[in-house]
């Protein structure tokens, strides 16, 4: 049988050098992934060129994607030598008629750049007044169990409780413990160039117990529950359960919202001082095996070495990034739209926002209470 795989070959004529095509380039045997990277290949090895001339009529076969190939390769113009039949000239011509060059962006201006801007400002607004309604609405809500406890979603509340609280202690320990070891591990290569091991209690207290226990729970929680949080309701929203409960009169913030958001109050404080002795036990151990530290000086010498406004402050941090966390969630779950795409962005941009939100918060309050706990 005759080879009628697609390849070039270059030959000398009186007038120049002369690209020869060869065999079938169609769809078919171009798609090939071996001979597409072949061909590539020799392509490339043979640049268009003024002096070089291509010869096509010994194709056995050419379609639009060959022409396509060839007319990209020439740099979307006529060489100046080329042999070919008439059909082969017609796909080509059609080729370069339906080919368009992509127009050059064009440099925005400063009124553009005011306009882009200002749409970015009016959209920061919009996010900002609709987590302000749900803040006053969790108010009101929470107002309205305190008037009628027996009327309030407990069943709810305890059932998000455990899925956010208690599913999330194996992670966070880990996650803390781990933390706790480098840390003290990293501290323990200063530390003893100075002589100075017995610190490493006042730095993994101070530094777990106020900062990092609260904060890597935050985190964690934000990755784990505020997606869970903006995956069921934007599933309600494609399934439009959300539009049922609004046409049988039930309150959303009431029965979605308040639960989420006191389940995570009661929740991130649990889960902080957990993350916090998971830290310090891993901690306490890489001290002893890199300092030796023993574990009965390091629990002797942390309650003097870290103040009980620390631990206040930690935990007044948790019920707040808790508040947040559930907050930001519920917002981009009810801003969902009734399709799977905005399904995924809108909880990639919950687990973004909270996780922001929480390290704001907590820069506001480490300059706010700087004077707390020293």
């Amino acid at each position: 049988m005759p080879d009628t795989a697609p390849r070039l070959t270059r030959q000398d004529t009186p007038q120049g050098p002369c690209m020869q095509l060869h065999g079938r380039w169609g769809a078919a045997d171009i798609g090939a992934r071996r001979r597409w990277r072949s061909l590539r290949a020799e392509l490339a090895a043979a640049p268009p060129q003024a002096q070089l001339g291509w010869d096509l009529s010994g194709l056995d076969w050419l379609d639009h994607v060959g022409a396509q190939l060839l007319w990209n390769h020439w740099g979307r113009a006529w060489p100046q030598r080329l042999k070919l039949d008439a059909t082969q000239r017609s796909i080509l011509e059609r080729v370069a008629s339906l080919t368009t060059e992509a127009p050059p962006p064009e440099p925005w201006s400063f009124a553009q750049q005011i306009d882009a801007l200002g749409v970015l400002v009016l959209h920061a607004v919009d996010h900002l007044q609709r987590m302000l309604i749900l803040i006053g609405q969790l108010l009101l809500d929470s107002l309205r169990v305190l008037r009628a406890p027996h009327r309030a979603p407990w069943r709810d509340i305890s059932g998000h409780l455990y899925r956010m609280g208690a599913t999330a202690l194996p992670i966070t320990a880990l996650v803390g413990f781990l933390i706790g070891v480098v840390l003290a591990y990293l501290m323990s290569l200063q530390l003893r160039q100075f002589g100075a091991e017995a610190f490493i209690v006042n730095i993994l207290g101070i530094s777990l117990i106020r900062e990092l226990g609260p904060m890597l729970a935050a985190i964690l929680v934000a990755g784990r529950s505020g997606s869970a949080i903006t995956a069921q309701i934007g599933v309600m929203r494609v399934t439009e359960e959300l539009d049922a409960m609004r046409v049988m009169g039930i309150p959303q913030g009431f029965r979605l919202v308040m639960p989420r958001a006191v389940a995570l109050a009661i929740a991130m404080p649990l889960l902080s001082v957990w993350t916090t002795l998971a830290a310090l036990t891993g901690g306490m151990l890489a001290a002893d095996a890199a300092m030796d530290v023993s574990p009965a000086y390091f629990l002797q010498a942390l309650p003097n070495a870290v103040n009980t406004g620390n631990l206040t402050l930690a935990l007044s941090k948790s019920v707040v990034f808790g508040t947040l966390i559930a907050l930001v969630g519920c917002h981009w779950g009810l801003r969902v739209k009734p399709n799977t795409q905005s399904l995924g962005a809108g909880t990639t941009a919950s687990v973004v926002s909270s996780i922001t939100v929480v390290i704001i918060v907590d820069a506001l309050f480490a300059v706010a209470f700087k004077s707390v706990g020293f």
